[in-house]
């Protein structure tokens, strides 16, 4: 399933991903002129980010001797070069505990604010005319679907972060080819995290959501790098999972060739959200 422009054909690669992009974007506008749906979403990111400020607080606090307890090799060399190798681990510790939370960041807040979300998306989806078929989930099914999604991703989130934070020591690749790459597998895990609350309103569970956003991949790296790049700049994860859920029901809207503008205009009235 491709996307296409406004005279029906396909767009290239390179639009497809600013389309994508553009929908965090739109995202934003739509939860900005609703001061409900912007509180509705950072009420569960407020809750995440004290959790993981908590272990950040807590992580620097033993960092000195977490980073002796990895060098212990270095226990009998000459001070200045000991010192050096304790304080470069303590680096390589604080950001692969950093890259791990932005990794982790979604899918944690996701499944705390499951039913913020939940209403987030679904006015967003009512604004452009609703889900045909919808499928009505209970609470505790939905929580338990939410947490197994949420457990395979931040399980393939780790898998894929530590050893793209170790190349990222390699001379010249690590510090070109490695954090490019790492924006798109993580962008690609955000946008398929994200996209979960619409694809569950469908009844479709991960493998059929990671195989339509796999058929438009360009359009949902697009959006996944956007979000990846704001929640990397501090508090940003926080400020933007609103703009995020409601970017991401656009994205399955149009994955799935749903409408997401107004009938007849080519564009998004704001200002009846939420009503």
């Amino acid at each position: 399933m491709g996307v296409s422009g406004d005279r029906g054909r396909p767009l290239g690669v390179v639009k497809q991903f600013l389309v994508g992009a553009g929908l965090l974007g739109r995202g934003l506008g739509l939860v900005l002129r609703r001061p409900k749906l912007l509180g509705l979403g950072l009420l569960p990111a407020l809750i995440a980010g004290a959790l993981y400020g908590t272990g950040l607080f807590f992580l620097i606090d033993f960092l000195p001797q977490l980073s002796s307890g990895v060098t212990w090799f270095a226990g009998d060399w000459a001070e200045g070069i000991r010192d050096l190798v304790r304080v470069l681990a303590g680096l390589g510790l604080l950001g692969l505990a950093v890259l791990l939370g932005v990794l982790t960041f979604t899918a944690v807040t996701l499944l705390i604010g499951d039913p913020f979300y939940e209403r987030i998306s679904e006015l967003v989806e009512d604004r452009f005319g609703g889900v045909p078929g919808e499928v009505e989930v209970g609470f505790w099914p939905s929580l338990r679907r939410s947490l197994a999604d949420s457990v395979r991703l931040i399980g393939l989130s780790v898998l894929i972060g530590v050893p793209l934070f170790m190349l990222g020591f390699l001379p010249v690749v690590g510090q070109t080819v490695i954090p490019v790459l790492g924006g798109a597998l993580g962008g690609w895990l955000l946008a398929v995290e994200l996209t979960g609350v619409p694809f569950q309103r469908r009844g479709q569970r991960l493998r059929r959501r990671r195989a339509v956003l796999a058929a438009n991949r360009p359009l949902a790296l697009g959006f996944g790098v956007a979000v990846f790049c704001c929640f990397l700049i501090p508090l940003g994860a926080i400020l933007m999972m609103p703009a995020a859920i409601a970017g991401a029901t656009l994205l399955a809207r149009t994955v799935l060739g749903q409408p997401v503008s107004d009938p007849g205009s080519g564009r998004v009235a704001d200002h009846q959200l939420g009503r």
